[in-house]
């Protein structure tokens, strides 16, 4: 089962070994007991000014940012 990271308010952050329709419901600090939320990163961002196949400046099929002459997508 994958690893989920949560945010305690009292404790800081923790992990738990989770299903994948489990990852979003908030669990309880093994601490304190609170509950606590899903800590979520999101992806970063490349920057640069290709264009991809699809003409878009900057763009790749993913939606990231390519850096010059890259050919990922």
């Amino acid at each position: 089962m994958p690893v989920y990271d949560y945010e305690c308010t009292r404790c800081g952050t923790f992990e738990a070994v989770r299903r994948i329709a489990e990852r979003d419901d908030p669990a309880s600090c093994p601490d304190c007991g609170e509950t606590a939320g899903r800590v979520t990163i999101g992806a970063p961002t490349v920057g640069g000014s290709s264009k991809d196949s699809a003409g878009s400046e900057g763009v790749g099929g993913y939606g990231m940012r390519h850096v010059g002459g890259c050919s990922c997508c």
